[in-house]
């Protein structure tokens, strides 16, 4: 009858896969941002390319409202909704921008918003969809390669 032998290297390998499954959650959590980060940059440059608004114009941006889209992007903090680990990348605050209706600046959520989708009065312009599906890929593989030197670290080599 044939014999199989458990060795060290049989043990190793099940302590490894011990560490992995107790660090998964981290190491997808740091992937997840490391994703999130290349998508916010890219966002982050779209911003400057919204056409600038001049008075009495319809379409682009005013120079208080651009500022007030970059000064209030970002990404929010990771949540584990139902076994699903998300991060928002989104607008917040106000801009300095005063009108009537918003005497204490605009909402930064508000302009995103009209701007990539459009309104009655202003032609959309789509910098928030368009950056994120070209950036798709970039920020698959940067995930892909955080998840690949996690693993690597965790088996020790």
């Amino acid at each position: 009858m044939a014999k199989f032998y458990v060795g060290k290297g049989m043990e190793q390998y099940l302590a490894m896969l011990g560490n992995l499954e107790f660090r998964t959650d981290e190491l997808i959590g740091e992937a997840i941002y490391e994703g999130a980060k290349i998508v916010a940059d890219e966002v982050s440059r779209a911003i400057d390319t919204i056409p600038s608004r001049e008075k009495g114009s319809s379409s682009g941006v005013y120079e208080d409202q651009r500022q007030g889209l970059k000064d209030g992007f970002g990404i929010a903090r990771l949540k584990n909704e139902n076994g699903y680990l998300n991060v928002k990348l989104g607008f917040d605050g106000y801009n300095k921008h005063v009108t009537k209706t918003y005497p204490n600046g605009q909402p930064n959520a508000l302009i995103a918003r009209s701007i990539n989708s459009g309104t009655s009065f202003a032609p959309k312009y789509p910098f928030v969809d368009r950056t994120t599906r070209n950036c798709k890929s970039e920020a698959e593989a940067a995930m892909m390669a955080k998840i690949d030197s996690g693993i690597k670290q965790i088996a020790g080599g």
